[in-house]
């Protein structure tokens, strides 16, 4: 097909389109598929060819599908075509979300999948609610196999487009011994007697509808004229499936997405999706917008190169006309205290260059990495705003372990007795915390002494008395064990022994996964502060700064938050083999996890305009214990010419020197409170750290290197010694990286420079 040339007589939605995307607008018949790189405009040619099949009058606005994944995407879409093509958008009744098109369409034929027109889509809670109820008179075990396992496992299959009688034996074995497809049966047929469905049924419904009732898909298909997809690398099976029956017999379907920016297989995201539209729809038109309107030339080609390391890609080289820019920054630092004053640092040396704060953002692959840099923004009075998210200590599952604590330190807090005396479930329903009220109303004293008063009366049942009884005998003891335990160590303990973290880890859930990494964060940060009382002053302190609602403002958020997004300058912290990639999804996913996370990496750094610095720290404290760490992988697949290595710290950051000897490992027998170890000593004029005149350490690319010589005598199954972990077999050799499988300690990743050829 021939597209008219650019002519001055072009309507406003052409006008200023470069070429790709004036194809992506005139190019209305047949499947069409636009690849749209990071910040190449993929919005503006989505909207003008919306609004030029309605301007032709190729379509009626009722006759096109536009579907999106989020209300604001929806929304913005609107109000673009509106300006473009006036009150015709009005006339758009299926332009929306995957879940309100499934809704609407659902509604016209709810009576086809045994639901009527006014059906009531279930919440969480009351999802959760009606799991429990099926679970309990299946008799089987909650504590083991809870209702929100159970949730995110129908929620998978949903995703995939599949009902009960299509589990197979293996699917169904995920659930509690082989009765998950059982359970699922029980779960819809429930929904179906309450007239009501979840949010997976909108489409899962819909589904079924076009599978099995003819006469319905080619309504569907007839009305749909055209078919327009935003974000198709983010759809799930049943999403595709759905799209796949509606677009076969027109096949004018257009979808717009990016395969490199699929980052979302944990609620269900299908890759594979994007990579076989030509083979779905034969003779479909490729068509690649790369063009980048947002980033600097550099930060371009520091993205483009990590990403092309990924095997299950289509392929495209984003360019822009934007002047060359600087080079991505990769700055190593000593752990993570360090990270947080150096990004401080760099973001104040900023704002003295002119530059707002709001144009600054720290981007985090893991939300509990969020905790430092909140606390030292909070010392040095930088605003700061946390998005997709809350603050650090305003999270439920940091809420509730800091109500434990505080009822420890102090018994009369009556806040925290009421937030936790049944968190996590202990059988203490509304009434029996009412009597535990109407006792300390009458009796003038505090929640936790009424309570104990209350467990030697009749007035509670046999069961919530016994709860109750056990519940304020631990505070006791823990109250007692304040007194000779560290409070770091106390808060593991009773966020064990309360049975919260038993709770969390039976949910099996990515949720659940982070709030428990939240968790660690917290015992973790309560170790730089000597006694309990200090920490919840801290914590109390940091939760009253609420900085000016107007004032401009860092933003910290995660990586996968930050889609779609865009700053001036981007901070990316923790890039370390184990924290990014995440050596859980590793473990959970393989070699396709590990393509994602390449894909999470490629995100990153493709939302910087001008700026992108690359943290890394040669320890990180995890489970309490410092643990060495080695610079992620992606920071290698940066092409070398894009970037600018620090080697050396000064000034009020870190200055990489120390005096050791040839077995001082830095790593280990770290000082706590001072996170340095052995040979490191506080220079008091500078505030960084200076070397004994006998030997200097460079930090090189970015961990620690100690020079050891012989390094190319080092060979697979070769006998080695390091001195925290000490002897172990090397299994893999990566450049100077190294896999061992340490008799005592496991396998790790050490850099060769800590290892010696043991005899």
């Amino acid at each position: 097909m021939t597209l008219p040339a650019p002519s001055p007589n072009d309507p406003p939605y052409l006008k200023g389109l470069n070429p790709p995307q004036r194809e992506a607008v005139l190019t209305t018949e047949g499947p069409v598929l636009v690849l749209a790189g990071a910040g190449t405009g993929k919005t503006a040619a989505l909207t003008a060819r919306l609004a030029h099949l309605v301007a032709t009058r190729r379509a009626y606005p009722s006759e096109i599908l536009s579907v999106t994944f989020t209300n604001k995407a929806a929304r913005e879409m609107r109000e673009r075509v509106g300006r473009m093509i006036g009150d015709a958008v009005e006339g758009m009744p299926w332009l929306g979300t995957f879940h309100s098109i499934g809704a609407r369409m659902l509604r016209r034929h709810a009576e086809l999948v045994g639901l009527q027109s006014n059906f009531t889509i279930l919440d969480t809670d009351d999802q959760l609610r009606l799991m429990k109820q099926i679970i309990q008179a299946a008799g089987i075990d909650e504590k083991r196999w809870t209702s929100r396992t159970l949730a995110a496992l129908i929620d998978k299959w949903k995703n995939k487009g599949l009902t009960p009688a299509e589990i197979d034996a293996g699917e169904s074995e995920a659930f509690a011994h082989g009765k998950g497809a059982e359970i699922y049966a029980q779960y819809q047929q429930r929904l179906r007697d309450l007239n009501a469905c979840d949010f997976g049924d909108l489409l899962m419904h819909n589904l079924t509808l076009l599978k099995t009732e003819r006469e319905v898909l080619e309504q569907y298909q007839q009305r749909f004229r055209y078919i327009m997809v935003d974000e198709y690398q983010d759809t799930n099976t049943s999403q595709y499936l759905w799209l796949r029956l509606l677009a076969q017999a027109r096949k004018n379907i257009c979808c717009v997405g990016d395969d490199d920016q699929s980052i979302y297989s944990w609620r269900g995201a299908e890759v594979a999706n994007i990579l076989r539209f030509e083979r779905d729809f034969p003779g479909a038109t490729i068509i690649r917008l790369e063009q980048n309107y947002r980033s600097t030339p550099q930060i371009l080609a520091a993205a483009s190169g990590v990403i092309a390391q990924n095997g299950g890609r289509l392929g495209k080289t984003l360019w822009t006309e934007e002047a060359e820019g600087e080079k991505v920054r990769i700055i190593g630092v000593w752990d993570g205290p360090e990270e947080a004053r150096r990004v401080g640092e760099e973001i104040e040396g900023l704002e003295r260059q002119g530059i707002r704060a709001d144009q600054v953002a720290i981007l985090v692959r893991a939300s509990f990495q969020t905790r430092e840099f909140e606390d030292r923004f909070i010392q040095i009075g930088m605003p700061y705003r946390i998005v997709g998210g809350f603050r650090f200590y305003e999270r439920a599952e940091i809420r509730d372990a800091l109500a434990y604590l505080r009822l420890v330190n102090q018994p009369s807090d009556d806040l925290a007795f009421e937030r936790i005396v049944n968190v996590p479930k202990r059988g203490l329903g509304d009434k029996a915390v009412e009597k535990i009220h109407r006792l300390a109303r009458a009796e003038g004293v505090p929640l936790m002494l009424a309570a104990a008063g209350l467990i030697e009366t009749d007035e509670l049942t046999g069961a919530a008395r016994k709860a109750l009884g056990r519940f304020v005998s631990d505070l006791k003891r823990w109250r007692d064990l304040a007194t000779t335990m560290s409070h770091a160590e106390l808060a593991r303990q009773i966020l064990d022994e309360s049975g919260y973290t038993t709770a969390l880890q039976a949910e099996r859930t990515a949720e659940a996964s982070g709030r428990l990494e939240n968790l660690q964060e917290l015992t973790r940060a309560m170790e730089e502060y000597e006694t309990l009382g200090a920490f919840l002053e801290h914590v109390s302190l940091v939760m009253d700064n609420d900085a000016q609602a107007d004032e401009a403002k860092v933003t910290i958020m995660t990586i996968h938050a930050a889609k779609g997004l865009e700053f001036d300058t981007v901070f990316l912290a923790g890039w370390e083999d184990g924290l990014f990639p995440s050596q859980r999804a590793l473990d959970e996913g393989g070699l396709a996890s590990l393509e994602e996370e390449r894909r999470l990496a490629y995100v990153a750094i493709t939302r910087a305009r001008r700026r992108c610095y690359i943290f890394h720290a040669a320890n990180r404290r995890v489970y309490g214990q410092w643990t060495s760490s080695i610079p992620s992988r992606f920071v290698g697949e940066i092409p070398k010419e894009t970037i600018e290595e620090e080697t050396t710290m000064t000034g009020g950051a870190s200055l990489w020197r120390a005096n050791w000897s040839e077995r001082d490992d830095p790593f280990a027998n770290v000082a706590r409170g001072s996170g340095r170890g052995p040979g490191w000593q506080r220079a008091q004029s500078s505030g960084g750290f200076v070397r004994e005149p006998t030997r200097i350490v460079e930090a090189r690319q970015s961990a620690v290197s100690l020079g050891n010589k012989g390094r190319d005598d080092l060979a697979i199954g070769m006998r080695v010694f390091h001195q925290k972990f000490g002897y172990g077999l090397v299994t893999e050799i990566e450049g100077n990286k190294l896999e061992i499988d340490f008799e005592q300690a496991g396998t790790k990743r050490v850099l060769d420079s800590f290892v010696t050829i043991a005899p």
